[in-house]
């Protein structure tokens, strides 16, 4: 995992694609979100936030 990091790393800097940091930072802590709240009793309470 570390490797693909600094590969992702490398091949933002190089190409100049720095936008596409948010876009990964955000779809990691959704999918995180995902995994954390299925099955728990918090569930109900996040679809209020959207």
């Amino acid at each position: 995992m570390g490797s693909f990091l600094m590969e992702l790393w490398a091949f933002m800097k190089e190409r100049k694609k720095f936008w596409l940091l948010p876009i990964l930072v955000v779809l990691l802590l959704f999918g995180t979100l995902i995994v954390l709240t299925q099955g728990s009793a918090v569930a109900p309470f996040i679809y209020t936030l959207f």
